[in-house]
């Protein structure tokens, strides 16, 4: 499955929940993660586009594997994503981890303010996120398989111009965290 996403730093969100509620979107839950990513011991995943992370939402966890971004347009790239089974699995897949050779990155906080509506026949979610650090942004995501990549792609690029979003944010939130770290360093 590829995952397909865009992303847009907001100054006020208001504007844009009030045109998702005119669309149909429906808040579904609002979730606090952490987000702990590795880098490969042989490869650096900055420069092969790749990532490796932890996914904790309290007792949950997941592992997720993202490829390099397969579309000029949006961020569209594979995506492996695995439950982790019980409440420390988190910490001892990280431990696991740097046993084996992966080096600890950084975490990435938020707060994920959840809305789901179908737009173009396709489920869509949308992503409020106030970003530690960072500030407040929204993602538009949905999945697809390699024959529906270019509906979705064109699904989630129609939406955002329905928001009146149009300058979307390409760098993760860790690649922009890590950016801001190398400014402030003299």
């Amino acid at each position: 499955m590829y995952e397909v996403e865009l992303k847009f730093p907001l100054i006020d969100a208001e504007p844009v929940l009030r045109e998702l509620d005119l669309c149909g979107g429906r808040e579904s839950r609002t979730v606090e993660q952490s987000d702990f990513y590795f880098n490969h011991p042989a490869r650096d995943f900055a420069n092969s586009d790749e990532a490796l992370r932890i996914r904790s939402v309290g007792d949950e966890h997941w592992v997720t594997y993202k490829g390099p971004v397969v579309d000029k347009q949006t961020k569209t790239r594979r995506e492996i994503e695995v439950p982790l089974a019980g409440a420390d699995a988190g910490a001892q897949f990280a431990e696991m981890f740097r046993l084996l050779g992966f080096r600890s990155v950084r975490e990435v906080r938020k707060r994920r303010r959840l809305l789901e509506l179908v737009w173009r026949d396709r489920r869509i979610e949308v992503a409020l996120d106030q970003v530690a650090d960072l500030g407040e942004f929204l993602e538009i995501e949905t999945l697809a398989d390699e024959s529906s990549r270019s509906a979705a792609v064109d699904a989630i690029v129609s939406l955002a111009r329905r928001l009146g979003l149009a300058e979307p944010e390409r760098k993760s939130y860790l690649a922009l965290l890590l950016e801001k770290e190398r400014e402030k360093k003299p």
